[in-house]
């Protein structure tokens, strides 16, 4: 009896277990998102934790490129099944990169996109946090009902830019819309090529911003592009550079954040959602 007891409180602390999501953001395009998302899941791998990437660009997803995978499954081929779905059978879907980090693809076309249904995808995330530490999502550009949906379940919300005018304005207004939101609380500010030549410093553009204490990230052109480019993430292959220093930094930084946190119980956001999406109707936020 007792050990039946024992088995019963086991699986119940197991089904208990619930990995932490976080949602690597930003307000303009080409300023290193997804390279950023897969250098912070290899640096997480290397400090013990099981991590999966969910490419949740459903469109135009690069996970794959800047990972140098060459998988045919994708989220697409996961929907047909998506009423069994469970740890097990979802592994048969993702990607196993060389350093560990599970990846699930975004769709091979962007039509397919369409497929992809809010319901269906947190499920799949469900399932995914149920079975890592850690599952890291590249967002869409921007803010969208699928990008805000993704916000609003992460534990920790990433928001990427740098020292360009364009990027700070836009983030600016990003943040201010997460405030409205009540997202803001959960955000870490990235301050991507801090170190870059440009009139706008990067303790100006935290300024700008209003953060007290933003996460820089050094420029290295050469090795970033190189990255994306061969599809190694440079903490592997430039494991030494200052660049690669200050990703597994700030993975530290997460995962003690991560370590510090009690759990919190999830709520409905849907009527923000909604919200959101009546204003980009009206003509709000749809930029």
């Amino acid at each position: 009896m007792k050990s039946h007891e024992n088995m019963q409180t086991a699986q119940q602390k197991m089904n208990s277990q619930h990995g932490k999501l976080i949602a690597v953001c930003s307000a303009k395009g080409g300023i290193g998102r997804t390279t950023l998302t897969v250098n912070l899941a290899v640096a997480l791998i290397k400090k013990n934790y099981s991590v999966a990437i969910m490419d949740g660009d459903f469109q135009f997803g690069d996970v794959n490129l800047a990972m140098d995978l060459k998988f045919s499954l994708t989220i697409k081929e996961v929907l047909e099944g998506i009423g069994s779905i469970d740890v097990a059978s979802l592994a048969n879907y993702l990607a196993v990169h060389e350093s560990g980090v599970r990846v699930l693809s975004a769709p091979e076309r962007p039509e397919y996109a369409d497929l992809v249904t809010h319901e269906a995808v947190d499920k799949i995330l469900d399932v995914m946090l149920s079975g890592h530490d850690y599952v890291v999502v590249d967002t869409p550009v921007g803010l969208n009902e699928q990008s805000l949906r993704f916000i609003e379940k992460a534990d920790q919300i990433l928001v990427i830019t740098n020292l360009e005018m364009a990027s700070l304005k836009n983030t600016k207004l990003f943040l201010d819309t997460l405030n409205i939101l009540g997202q803001r609380e959960k955000v870490r500010i990235i301050i991507n090529r801090a170190n870059m030549e440009s009139v706008i410093k990067a303790t100006d553009a935290a300024k700008i911003l209003a953060v007290d204490k933003p996460i820089y990230i050094p420029n290295d052109f050469q090795i970033c592009s190189q990255s994306i480019n061969l599809g190694i993430p440079f903490v592997i292959k430039h494991s030494k550079s200052e660049v690669a220093k200050a990703v597994f930094k700030m993975a530290e930084l997460l995962s003690s954040e991560y370590n510090s946190l009690t759990p919190m119980v999830k709520k409905d956001h849907s009527p923000k959602v909604k919200w959101f999406s009546k204003k980009q109707s009206s003509g709000g936020l749809n930029k």
